[in-house]
């Protein structure tokens, strides 16, 4: 197969609803109903089998997220093109309307004098995958990727951003064990979660500590794993097979009233609450119900396929760095009003909470963001975020990417993926 660039991608007839980002074509396309989106997958998943190449599906209450890529070269093709023109077609027969601009994707990126040092640690501690030297992938791609780049002198502080990295409760003490194997150190412990810091003192918050935090006491629903959300993942084989429980969960989740986000992809499937959603009213009863489905289909969970990841950022002034980042990522604040967090209006990234400062930490953080969009919303996200208290520190490569800091010098990039190749002169 020949590879494409996202550029060429893009241009090629049939793909106008859909946005190449960093590693793939990714489209949204609205939906009344978890039961109307999944309708539509089964379509996909029609034409998936017939081509032999399979997306990754995203099922939420308002509408499906679609990724395509050939991972067997690493690049998208025109095998790419073909289903994304197929798909397209069967989501008008539906009447299903696409919104390529919603589509985005966070990796989180970490500067470091020795990535190769601490690749294993960070590995263990999101339970990643290692894809390359510097980068570290989600076996499912549900998460965001982590990308090391090279440290051009120490900076030895603390960060201001961390990450918080949940997993099933029965995995904890081993993932400790690894982590210090790797290099790492405690610096803090509690009855909930524990800090543990690399080589360089890049932090990760581990949980759940205590078994019963980590599960519901419904013996009903003891599939599920607890950790800031609820979730639970059924390897399942095939890829039709998951679309037969994706069916069953969304019917589900309608009749209970209750959004679920329900992720396809070829080796099985993730329901998750999404954070803080398993506090609502029924919820334990859908978990319930979901489980029987699966056990129905003859499906066993496995808890090692459950991953949470929270993106935590401490800020002196939290309403003014919330504004931010609110405005940067496109996110929205959580309704409660006690808690500084915002989250994906679509629950496809992860969350972002704030902490307060006791002090100022002058040193640029060793971690920041990376914020794919489509290319045609970039220069709108960048003028945004300025106005939002935002300031480019770094523009040399627009309109491949803006280096931006927030009002406290916490810096994310808004990066675009089209045209790179051509502006570099290898396409």
């Amino acid at each position: 197969m020949t590879s494409l660039t996202p550029q060429q991608f893009e241009q090629a007839d049939g793909t106008g609803d859909w946005r190449a980002l960093n590693a793939g074509a990714d489209t949204w396309f609205d939906a009344a109903s978890h039961r109307s989106g999944a309708r539509f997958v089964r379509r996909v998943a029609e034409l998936a089998e017939a081509a032999g190449h399979h997306p990754d599906v995203d099922l939420r209450a308002r509408g499906v997220h679609l990724r395509l890529f050939s991972h067997d070269v690493r690049a998208l093709t025109e095998r790419d093109v073909a289903l994304a023109r197929e798909i397209s077609a069967a989501a008008a027969d539906l009447g299903l309307r696409a919104d390529p601009s919603a589509v985005q994707r966070l990796q989180v990126a970490i500067d470091a004098t020795d990535a190769e040092a601490l690749g294993p640690f960070w590995a263990a501690a999101l339970r990643y995958d290692r894809e390359r030297d510097d980068l570290l992938v989600d076996p499912l791609g549900r998460q965001p990727r982590i990308w090391f780049q090279e440290l051009d002198a120490p900076r030895p502080l603390r960060n201001r951003i961390h990450l918080d990295a949940g997993t099933a409760a029965e995995l904890v003490a081993d993932k400790t064990a690894a982590l210090l194997a790797a290099g790492g150190r405690v610096t803090y412990e509690n009855t909930w979660w524990r800090t543990i810091a690399d080589a360089e003192g890049n932090e990760v918050d581990v949980f759940p500590l205590v078994a019963e935090h980590g599960s519901f006491a419904d013996p009903g629903a003891d599939d599920w794993r607890l950790t800031l959300t609820a979730a639970v993942h059924y390897p399942t084989g095939s890829f039709v097979r998951g679309v037969d429980l994706l069916e069953a969960v969304a019917g589900l989740a309608d009749d209970a009233g209750l959004p679920l986000m329900v992720d396809l992809r070829y080796p099985g499937v993730t329901v998750d609450g999404g954070k803080d959603q398993h506090e609502a009213e029924g919820f334990v009863e859908l978990a319930r119900a979901v489980q029987a489905a699966a056990r129905d289909l003859g499906l066993v969970a496995d808890p090692t396929g459950v991953r949470d990841v929270q993106i935590g950022i401490d800020a002196l002034d939290v309403p003014a760095v919330t504004a931010f980042w609110r405005t940067a990522l496109d996110y929205v604040d959580d309704p409660r009003p006690e808690l500084s967090e915002l989250y994906d209006p679509r629950r496809l990234n992860p969350p972002v909470m704030f902490q307060q400062l006791d002090a100022p930490r002058e040193q640029r953080n060793r971690i920041h963001l990376d914020l794919f969009v489509p290319a045609d919303e970039a220069p709108a996200r960048v003028a945004a975020a300025v106005a939002a208290g935002g300031r480019v520190v770094f523009d040399d490569y627009a309109p491949s990417w803006w280096t931006l800091a927030d009002p406290e010098g916490n810096e994310l990039d808004i990066a675009v993926t089209v045209g790179r190749a051509e502006r570099a002169g290898l396409a």
